[in-house]
């Protein structure tokens, strides 16, 4: 059986590559809308539990490149992706990959809290659950509990679990889709700026949230504030006019960048 196919049909590899330094790998990877390419042969190699933050201007691929990390670009009208990403040394784009099974490895969370507005608090975690056949009760209720435990939600909702998920507010929503999310059991969690709708408190909750599950996963963070990908990361990778310009230990990137485009970015020069 072939690596590809081992990648389909193992519910996790986490054991078989548990000393693999580098969870995900891309090579001369590129991004098109139509015509427009959105990214330049990217070369990034992603520590296995570590934070990465990818920064930079508007419009610099930031999310594409993420979004090209689970196959959830090419969902995209007229887009189109070429050269390779590895996840646990597997080219995700083979054709023999699944790219469902890849989207289950591979969680996302996006900008705008988005639980689904009428499934309640239980049934938005335990989608995901649903739709890979789980249907037993006392495992759904365990893994539903582990979740929100995980988002640090628990505590705020239990008793509350038959209420809409579009009841709680923003940042607990934030939260119940990071849940939803981890209850399929991810490897790697991909997050495209997670705290921008929401007001510092309810932020600095999710970064703390994210700081504490990196011992867990491998965490991919877009966002446009200097200061957060400060706080939470360990690495940063920055874009710009979607070539990848520096790549490097995040507290070498805001003391010490070796590009000028770089140092003038996180300057405020432009941006």
């Amino acid at each position: 059986m072939n690596k590809e196919l081992v990648f389909i049909n193992s519910k996790s590899m986490e054991k078989n590559n548990s000393n693999r330094v580098y969870k995900i790998e891309t090579e001369n990877l590129n991004a098109w809308f139509g015509t427009k390419q959105a990214l330049k042969d990217i070369n990034i190699k992603i520590r296995a539990k570590s934070i990465t933050a990818i920064i930079g201007p508007s419009g610099c691929g930031k999310s594409t490149f993420i979004r090209c990390l689970n196959r959830l670009h090419e969902l995209v009208p007229n887009a189109r992706v070429s050269g390779k990403v590895f996840i646990d040394g597997v080219d995700i784009y083979s054709k023999n990959v699944d790219p469902v099974v890849v989207r289950r490895k591979v969680g996302m969370v996006f900008q705008k809290p988005n639980p689904f507005p009428t499934m309640s608090i239980y049934d938005n975690v335990a989608a995901g659950l649903k739709l890979n056949g789980i249907r037993d009760k006392r495992k759904l209720d365990e893994i539903v509990r582990r979740s929100l435990e995980q988002a640090w939600l628990w505590d705020e909702v239990k008793d509350d679990l038959d209420k809409p998920g579009a009841s709680l507010s923003g940042g607990q929503q934030q939260r119940l889709c990071i849940a939803r999310a981890l209850a399929v059991e991810p490897e790697i969690l991909l997050l495209d700026e997670p705290t921008s709708a929401l007001d510092p408190i309810a932020a600095s909750k999710i970064e703390k949230l994210i700081v504490s599950l990196k011992k867990d996963y491998t965490i991919v963070i877009v966002t446009h504030n200097m200061q957060q990908a400060a706080r939470v990361s360990d690495y940063t990778a920055f874009l710009y006019l979607g070539k990848l310009i520096e790549y490097d230990e995040t507290s070498k990137i805001f003391s010490n960048p070796k590009e000028e485009l770089t140092e003038n970015y996180i300057a405020g020069r432009f941006g």
